[in-house]
């Protein structure tokens, strides 16, 4: 695997505390240019990100003119009555970055691990939140463990999840390890509930191996109270195989040569990537939310500054 060496990421394979806290430094002079993109984002989406969330205040009856989706079905069964609830806008909205730190993300050809660049744009997303003024909260996930951060304000919560992500045991993986079962996203899916609350913004960091019919659906019931931003990781290699020839692979101790002169090998090899993305785009295109892309051999600030739907 080719080593990328840049003033973000001088390791490929791993994460440091130092660099993930010096992203807060280098994020100044693109913060406000991401935020404007994001912004401007319409098209074939019908929603942005709805700003800031609302936390509940009282129910009172309802009134001609109020939004029936807020309609308390409960209290109206009790009172033999329609009623409403009543929501207040919270002056600090939460943010949840979802991270993947299953083994499908330690894995690229080109730039860095996919779990690498992945902990790099939510470092740089988390200090974007902080400039913002809203509450910052992690839920990271791996077949070794869960670990859910509930969002918290200022500095200490940002470095908190930086801390937490450089000490989580994936990176103690022995590389002789034998192969564990991989952890499913749609049963980890359903923990995001714990921490999400209503008007949140959940922005998941994921290869979305594993992408099913309960997947979707679980992402769909936390589209219902939250806004959601997928952010597709992938290898180069995983998009498209390398011109014609004989590459060996090597995972450190074991070796695998392939060989990509076979066009219809190549042309199905690329379909299969293909439509993966297009569910992705399905998806989210069905239930109005972001899709971003994030490749390895990418630079995360840039990531961060130009961020654009998935084709």
């Amino acid at each position: 695997m080719a080593q990328r060496v840049s003033s973000v990421n001088p390791s490929p394979v791993k994460i440091n505390l130092r660099e993930l806290i010096a992203l807060g430094d280098q994020l100044l002079p693109v913060a406000w240019q991401a935020k404007r993109q994001l912004a401007a984002q319409s098209g074939g989406y019908r929603s942005r990100f709805r700003g800031r969330g609302m936390e509940f205040a009282e129910v009172r009856a309802y009134l001609p003119g109020d939004d029936i989706r807020s309609i308390d079905w409960r209290v109206t069964a009790r009172r033999g009555k329609v009623h409403t609830k009543l929501f207040h806008e919270e002056r600090e909205r939460p943010v949840i970055l979802a991270l993947d730190y299953r083994r499908p993300m330690f894995f690229a050809t080109r730039g860095c691990f996919k779990a690498v660049q992945a902990s790099h744009l939510a470092a740089l997303l988390a200090w974007q939140a902080l400039s913002r003024g809203d509450r910052i909260g992690g839920f990271i996930f791996s077949e070794e463990r869960n670990l859910e951060l509930r969002p918290q304000l200022g500095k200490k919560a940002v470095l908190q999840l930086l801390r937490q992500m450089v000490a989580d045991p994936v990176w103690q993986r022995s590389p002789h390890r034998p192969f564990a079962p991989q952890q499913r996203l749609a049963a980890t899916l359903q923990r995001l509930h714990r921490v999400a609350r209503p008007g949140s913004l959940i922005l998941l960091l994921s290869d979305f191996s594993q992408w099913d019919d309960q997947v979707e659906k679980q992402l769909a019931l936390l589209g219902r109270h939250c806004d959601l931003g997928l952010i597709h990781c992938f290898d180069p290699l995983e998009a498209e195989l390398p011109p014609a020839g004989s590459y060996r692979l090597s995972d450190g101790e074991r070796d695998l040569t392939i060989a990509t002169a076979d066009r219809s090998a190549r042309q199905q090899y690329q379909h299969h990537f293909n439509q993966h993305r297009e569910q992705l785009e399905n998806f989210c295109h069905r239930q109005h939310c972001q899709l971003f892309l994030l490749p390895t051999d990418g630079d995360p600030l840039e990531s961060l500054a130009g961020m654009k739907r998935g084709r």
